[in-house]
């Protein structure tokens, strides 16, 4: 069976060598550096749960492809039900890991990827579909963890890419001979591409006919030559490379989401791997099919599993106060519930109602109107999330002092009176949940929901799009018994004079 343990996904790890830079400094290892070993972590897991009788229905699909069972971050579904399946692991990976499974958004690219090759293939006879199923059957095969990148600097918003004064703000095509093609240009915001096996390229907008190059979607090896990783640095990052212990941090396993720019100088990509190139008309195609499927998982998986954690969180700040009887606690976490059982309806109705896209090729995709309805909800509900639980959380969120005074013989004594409430929890225990809330409320998590899979008016501008009220309209005509219109008057008539 082709499934990875832990230990042999951390083991395969080692033998890439990804061109990494952090805070100014090359990461000579990935597995060894603090921060970049929070996205090790997070992936690792995965392999766990694929193992763990508990989780392997969730975790893993039989795929027809190789005959065998896989990855469910491998897979590409075939059905409403696949569908219900990748909404239920989306909540159960975030909720567990408290952050990103950095597989996510490789495994949504999967989808686009098949539908549209298939269409291209289908429409204008390339030959890109039976290339990519036999670069997806390699990847399950060898259970790989894939990252996606989209995300580009771009150039001025009101220019087209071929007017822009540098013309690598884009991924951009720069040769091609017979053995591939050369692309240069930078991804930016990706989620742990380098502690992944691959990273799959789409376009990040629709082109037009002047801008062919840039029509392109490919993988490739985080260690390819000309490959190199720049990554975030916040306030967070800084704390976990100066933690002695990471028990004192909010998430002390997986951290905060983890990102980087990912510039591509004049890197190779052979022509197996690479599944669009110049085909401008189906760039939009490409961007649409991922943004259907990643903003359900977005809007209606992901973060419900983290509100799963802010919530139990806020819910344990309220016993150890001992203000389980306090009225307008009570209602922040009932409207905390709501918002959370409001967003996993959203995103299981865009599993529920999602269809075969194209028809006849095979894959199916979440509903295009709920799943950005979905990722448009959350925006608004997450930030509201965050704000009741900074209610209940209290100002102690933000003035916590380490728990290395825990160990202090100075401060030991009181630390331990005065932040136990009086209650028989541990002080260590009430300062790591209010902890934990800080690395929610006040961390990266806010802005990192607001446009991860497009900001809100990514959503607005494609619901006006998609929404047709035809049904609607005549849903009053006929309660109503409206008339019909009269004929219009024949323009051809002649006028009497």
């Amino acid at each position: 069976m082709p499934l990875m343990t832990p230990e042999q996904f951390e083991e395969s790890l080692k033998l890439l060598k990804p061109r990494v830079f952090m805070n100014g400094k090359r990461v000579e290892n990935i597995l060894d550096n603090p921060n970049t070993r929070t996205v090790v972590e997070a992936n690792k897991a995965s392999y766990e749960w694929a193992q763990d009788p508990a989780s392997r229905d969730i975790m893993t699909a039989y795929s027809p492809l190789i005959n065998d069972t896989v990855n469910r971050y491998t897979y590409v579904s075939r059905s409403v039900d696949d569908l219900i399946r990748k909404a239920e692991a989306g909540t159960f990976t975030s909720e567990n890991l408290g952050t990103c499974i950095y597989r996510c958004v490789g495994y949504d690219c999967f989808h686009s990827l098949w539908s549209t090759t298939w269409e291209m293939d289908r429409d204008i006879g390339t030959s890109y579909h039976p290339r990519f199923l036999e670069y997806l059957k390699m990847v399950q095969t060898r259970d790989l963890s894939v990252a996606g990148a989209l995300t580009e600097p771009r150039g001025p918003r009101n220019k087209r890419a071929q007017n822009w004064p540098d013309p690598y703000l884009s991924v951009k095509v720069v040769e091609k001979n017979d053995k591939g093609i050369v692309v240069k240009g930078a991804k930016i915001n990706i989620s742990g591409g380098f502690a992944s096996h691959e990273i799959v390229v789409l376009p990040q907008s629709a082109h037009s006919a002047a801008e062919a190059d840039y029509a392109v979607a490919f993988a490739t090896p985080p260690d390819a030559p000309g490959i190199t990783f720049v990554c975030q640095y916040t306030p967070f990052s800084a704390e976990r490379d100066l933690a002695d212990d990471i028990e004192e941090l909010g998430n002390p396993l997986y951290g905060q989401r983890e990102t980087s720019m990912i510039i591509f100088d004049n890197v190779f990509v052979p022509w197996e791997r690479v599944f669009h190139c110049g085909e401008y008309a189906y760039s939009g195609e490409f961007v649409t099919r991922f943004a259907r499927t990643h903003r359900m998982t977005c809007g209606g998986t992901c973060k419900v599993g983290f509100m799963n954690q802010i919530i139990g969180s806020a819910k344990l700040i309220q016993e150890y106060k001992g203000l389980q009887n306090v009225p307008h606690i009570n209602e922040e976490l009932a409207e905390m519930v709501a918002l959370r059982e409001t967003c996993r309806s959203c995103g299981l109705a865009a599993a529920y109602k999602g269809s075969e896209e194209p028809k006849g090729s095979g894959v199916f995709l979440p509903d295009e109107l709920m799943g950005n309805v979905s990722k448009l909800n959350v925006c608004n509900a997450f930030w509201r999330v965050m704000a009741l639980a900074g209610d209940i959380g209290g100002g102690l969120i933000v003035t916590l002092p380490s728990l290395k005074e825990l160990d202090n013989p100075e401060t030991k004594a009181y630390v331990e009176e005065f932040y136990s409430f009086g209650g028989d929890e541990p002080a260590e225990n009430v300062m790591k949940v209010h902890k934990h809330l800080q690395n929610w409320t006040a961390g990266l998590h806010g802005v990192g929901t607001w446009h991860g899979a497009g900001p809100v008016q990514a959503q607005k501008i494609m619901l006006q799009r998609v929404i047709n009220y035809d049904r609607e309209k005549e849903i009053v005509k006929k309660t109503l018994r409206l008339k019909p219109k009269a004929p219009a008057a024949d323009s051809g008539e002649e006028t009497k004079g």
